[in-house]
């Protein structure tokens, strides 16, 4: 058993939901439930979340060169109302300083300067935008610290097809000896809208050991061991099918000697 210690985002501690392992995702087809490999890997690692409340929102905008943050409420339910937004300006010729301009509707209250710092640095890094061109950093609503010999993985969240989503940059942190805030890194075109809510991860982490892997050339027998399981396994398959209610039809084999066969050494088979 490998032990993560989870800590609060360190300026919304206790807001925004935990880490969750969820193998199913609702916007695949409902045959893919049936896919014990896909959902697998669909809940390898955990779904991190943003700091947020559930009555909050937040979308950012990348035009012009410039990121527009705006922060939205929910008043009543089903009616959004935003907040604010906050432009911010790359310093010329890059680097990780910025101008920060703030920007009311008509009417509107304006926030205090405490509640501008605290959303400004507990939902995105306003220090990694433009890194590079159009990235954008989203604090999740915990960091990690892994045990020694081990590191976090983050990445954008496993099997999300759609809606579409930007491109996110994947990166290895040794977080056993370094205390590294969860971000995860989008890359956003010009005039792409990223829109976040509580409910719906902004990521993915992965706990992986630091041990070295090494490749070995596979043998003749390996070879021929390899393909005679293969052709055993289809075989078997192909007689035990089942009917799913909408009519497509599935093996549950591959669940069965899943469940059948213990998962680390010293574990008993599932009954």
């Amino acid at each position: 058993m490998v032990e993560v210690t989870v800590l609060p985002n360190r300026f919304r501690p206790g807001i925004g939901p935990p880490p969750a392992r969820v193998a199913q995702r609702p916007w695949l087809p409902q045959h893919a439930r049936h896919c014990p490999v896909l959902e697998a890997g669909s809940a390898l690692g955990y779904l991190v979340y943003p700091p947020l409340r559930l009555d909050e929102a937040y979308q950012i905008l990348y035009a012009d060169s410039k990121y527009h943050l705006t922060y939205f409420r929910e008043r009543k339910p089903g009616q959004w109302e935003d907040v604010f937004r906050l432009t911010f300006s790359l310093a010329v010729g890059g680097g990780s300083s910025y101008g920060m301009d703030l920007a009311v509707k008509d009417g509107g209250e304006p926030p205090s300067d405490a509640e501008v710092n605290e959303l400004s640095t507990a939902l995105v890094v306003p220090q990694h935008f433009g890194q590079p061109v159009g990235a954008v950093g989203l604090r999740g609503s915990v960091d990690f610290r892994t045990p020694e010999g081990w590191d976090t993985v983050y990445c954008a969240v496993a099997n999300q097809t759609s809606p579409p989503v930007p491109s996110c940059l994947t990166v290895r942190i040794e977080t056993d000896w370094y205390s590294q805030g969860t971000e995860f890194r989008y890359v956003l075109q010009s005039g792409e809208l990223f829109h976040v809510t509580a409910s719906e991860p902004i990521g993915q982490v992965f706990f992986v050991p630091r041990d070295e892997v090494t490749l070995r050339e596979g043998s003749k027998e390996d070879l021929a061991e390899f393909w005679r399981q293969n052709d055993a396994f289809n075989q078997e398959k192909a007689a035990d099918q089942l009917a799913a209610p909408y009519g497509l039809r599935y093996s549950p084999l591959y669940q069965k000697r899943r469940q059948a066969k213990p998962r680390r050494s010293g574990d008993k088979p599932a009954k």
